[in-house]
């Protein structure tokens, strides 16, 4: 009982890790609207030179 009780949680412990990996709807929508967010500031307040443009794409890209 004891053996298959240690199987049954580490194969749980391997899949659960596996359920976050799929990215939902609200998710995706989420990102939709961090994305929409993002090119309105850039319209009303564009950056002022290359090294404020490069500073905003490591932001987004490290978000």
């Amino acid at each position: 009982m004891r053996h298959l009780t240690l199987q049954a949680l580490m194969v749980l412990g391997l899949l659960v890790p596996l359920a976050a990996c799929n990215e939902g709807p609200a998710e995706r929508a989420g990102r939709s609207i961090d994305n929409a967010g993002a090119a309105i500031r850039d319209a009303v307040d564009p950056p002022a030179g290359p090294a404020e443009r490069v500073g905003r794409d490591i932001d987004r890209a490290t978000r």
